[in-house]
């Protein structure tokens, strides 16, 4: 199958697109590159890609692919409360038109990398299913639903639409980030000997490894039609449902010596949500997740010990989304639309080629 993944060179496309390579696949990436020098240890494995903006696409550039998978969005609750601009024509108006234009390509399916924060303010305990009403309470969670909503639209015989409601991601990547929940309180334990939360720890977070988020993904891109089409799925695991605070135990009892803190003004957080994730195995019996959150916390703290990473680095641009568009627009690398002001630089010595797209 011919694949087109946008967001290939980020956290979760940098483990997802290698993958469905190894699988068979013939796999063209397509990314802005803005974390092309946040590499944690060695460069992501090289995918034949395009070096473009998702809103600058045209109806040619998606010729000739049996599927997209679309990843790339500005994926981060305080970047979009820095500018919501930003966030809704990245994450909401681009990915419409790509959809379109991915239906008018004649490409058959259209899988979309949504999220499970889409439920939002969740009402008391309840564990929610696709069909619980969302709530979105931040412009990236609002991009989501009104995505979903837009390209749900656009389905026909032909074209078929498929929302992976991805849970909060963690574990190890290339593109590491370490602004995710689960990720963030390792890097809190292995540099700093404490971790910080930053709320009151009684939220409710699912979480998901990288890997399984991929193997997800591929899973659904060779289902049956009638098993996907235009439907939508949460992503994870039924016990991987989480309290903020039982995350932070599960990592001090791992890292010797660290204790938990509550940050400056940590309070109660909107944000709370326990989600099912029973509809995707019924759909893709053959999918089960192999990670849990002792497993991926172990496995990442074990690569922050090998690589020595610095409460510095943990705190800096590689691996804080915001801080690295902050220091990209400071230095006058980024336009006030995110846009590259001197055309896409060439990062981390990869070569590109439009010829992988035909």
């Amino acid at each position: 199958m011919r694949v087109l993944v946008t967001g290939h060179n980020g956290y979760i496309g940098s483990v997802m697109a290698p993958l469905f390579k190894l699988l068979g696949h013939g796999v063209v990436g397509l990314d802005t590159f803005y974390f092309g020098d946040c590499s944690f240890g060695e460069d992501p494995e090289w995918i034949p890609s395009l070096r473009r903006d998702i809103r600058d696409l045209g109806v040619t550039d998606l010729e000739g692919f049996d599927a997209v998978v679309h990843l790339a969005a500005l994926c981060n609750d305080p970047l979009g409360d820095l500018n919501a601009d930003w966030t809704y024509d990245i994450n909401y108006t681009a990915s419409v038109r790509l959809a379109e234009l991915a239906r008018e390509a004649g490409v058959g399916r259209f899988l979309y990398a949504s999220s499970c924060s889409m439920y939002g303010a969740a009402a008391g305990e309840d564990v929610l299913s696709e069909e619980a009403p969302l709530r979105p309470i931040t412009p990236y969670a609002t991009s989501k639903v009104r995505t979903e909503e837009a390209v749900a639209k656009l389905a026909t015989a032909r074209f078929s639409p498929v929302f992976m409601r991805n849970a909060t991601a963690y574990g190890l990547s290339p593109r590491l980030r370490a602004d995710v929940v689960l990720n963030n309180l390792v890097c809190w334990a292995h540099t700093a000997a404490r971790i910080r939360i930053m709320s009151d720890g009684t939220p409710w977070r699912p979480i998901v490894h990288v890997q399984d988020i991929s193997r997800a993904f591929a899973a659904a891109l060779v289902a049956p039609r009638e098993a996907i089409h235009n439907e939508a799925f949460n992503v994870g695991s039924n016990g991987e449902n989480y309290q903020v605070l039982e995350l932070a135990e599960i990592v001090r009892a791992m890292v010797p010596g660290c204790k938990v803190e509550f940050g400056p003004g940590a309070g109660p957080d909107p944000r709370s949500y326990r989600v099912d994730f029973s509809k995707l195995g019924r759909a893709l019996p053959d999918f089960r997740p192999q990670w849990n959150a002792s497993f991926g916390a172990k496995d990442l703290y074990g690569a922050l010990q090998q690589v020595g990473l610095s409460f510095a680095d943990f705190q800096g641009r590689k691996y804080i989304r915001l801080n690295q568009f902050k220091h990209l627009l400071d230095s006058g690398q980024l336009d006030p639309t995110l846009r590259w002001t001197a055309g896409e630089p060439n990062v981390g010595g990869v070569a590109l080629s439009d010829n992988g797209a035909r």
